[in-house]
């Protein structure tokens, strides 16, 4: 339950932060900012403070935000023309107007925040340093250790080094041995037997597992680990994208591991028995994904229409109207298609377990 309320949180800060870079990088160019929105509609209520003219307003929907930026949307409806009949100092604060360099700024800043979020939060977690460990990743099917009760994100005590455990694995391969095991808050104590000649590719045990942790690191050297491991993570899901993107479009499913935002809450109680430490950086790595996802050129996206605007700088005029409305309904459809088919697959996955 408060592994489900701490990721709501951090998903909605994620995605207000997201929302809040585009907002003050409006207003930092004196733009005109009409709402900005905690939740998603249905509105609860609204209030503007005094001398402000953006309205706050409280949503029933509140996962994320939403920020609307006078004339951000306005080049595809009739209102672009009363919007040329403003005096010039009121179409200076109207994004429609601006020159592509300002409105590029605006654009990328939701997702220049969630880069350094994940950063920050990279950063700190090498600042705290992580207890070394031996977390079981996958249980091999007919094995000691699938026999012993092994499970997945199971910790083995009284390791910290891959060698110190395979080695402690080989001097015992024929002989009972206890494991330590922490599962959640508990600690149990499982008895297995090594195999002396196990099956090719299975392992004496048969537990596939991870090596985890390292020592506390000084701010400095934390900050720049922190950087290199962003765009390392960053890259990574780039790749990951493109491979989904391969599979889609050579065999029509999505990976087996591929989670939207309902199946987020079960990797996250997965990962909360390890510790809050591992939370944290679950949500670095979302808020990076967020970064990526949003920064891909694709329509309906912040870059796809970054892309738009390299495209109007390099013909010298704005795309056509027509042609950048339809691209972009046509990217929205496929975005929410692509959603619905991640959620439906991360609620069959709960009820089929």
């Amino acid at each position: 339950m408060l592994t489900g309320i701490f990721v709501f949180i951090g998903l909605s800060i994620l995605i207000l932060g997201h929302e809040a870079g585009h907002f003050f990088a409006a207003r930092f160019f004196k733009l005109k900012v009409d709402e900005f929105g905690f939740g998603f509609p249905p509105k609860i209520f609204s209030w503007r403070p005094k001398k402000s003219e953006t309205e706050y307003s409280l949503n029933w929907l509140p996962f994320g935000g939403f920020v609307k930026i006078a004339g951000e949307n306005d080049r595809m409806n009739e209102d672009v023309a009363k919007l040329k009949e403003l005096p010039e100092a009121e179409r200076k604060r109207i994004f429609l107007f601006q020159p592509a360099w300002k409105r590029a700024i605006i654009l990328l800043a939701g997702v220049s925040v969630n880069f350094l979020i994940g950063w920050i939060l990279i950063s700190a977690i090498f600042m705290i340093g992580v207890p070394k460990a031996i977390v079981v990743s996958g249980v091999v099917a007919g094995s000691p250790a699938e026999a012993a009760g092994f499970l997945k994100n199971d910790v083995i005590l009284k390791f910290s080094e891959t060698e110190q455990f395979t080695g402690f694995i080989k001097e015992n391969a024929g002989r009972e041995t206890i494991f330590e095991v922490k599962r959640g808050e508990e600690t149990v104590m499982l008895t297995a037997t090594p195999l002396a000649n196990p099956l090719p590719g299975q392992g004496a045990l048969g537990v596939e597992f991870i090596p985890t942790g390292f020592d506390q690191q000084n701010i400095f050297k934390a900050i720049g680990n922190g950087f290199i491991r962003t765009f390392e993570l960053a890259w990574g899901i780039v790749i990951g994208f493109l491979m989904i993107i391969k599979n889609v479009l050579t065999t029509g499913t999505l990976p087996e591991d591929v989670v939207g935002p309902v199946g987020i809450f079960g990797v996250a109680n997965d990962i909360g028995k390890l510790g809050i430490i591992y939370l944290i950086h679950l949500i670095s790595l979302i808020s990076i994904n967020l970064a990526v996802i949003n920064l891909l050129p694709f329509p309906a996206l912040d870059g796809g229409r970054f892309f738009m605007l390299l495209i109007e700088k390099i013909k010298g005029s704005p795309i056509p109207v027509k042609v950048e409305g339809i691209t972009n309904a046509v990217g929205f459809g496929i975005l929410i298609l692509l959603m619905l088919a991640v959620t439906f697959k991360d609620v069959f996955r709960i009820f089929s377990n």
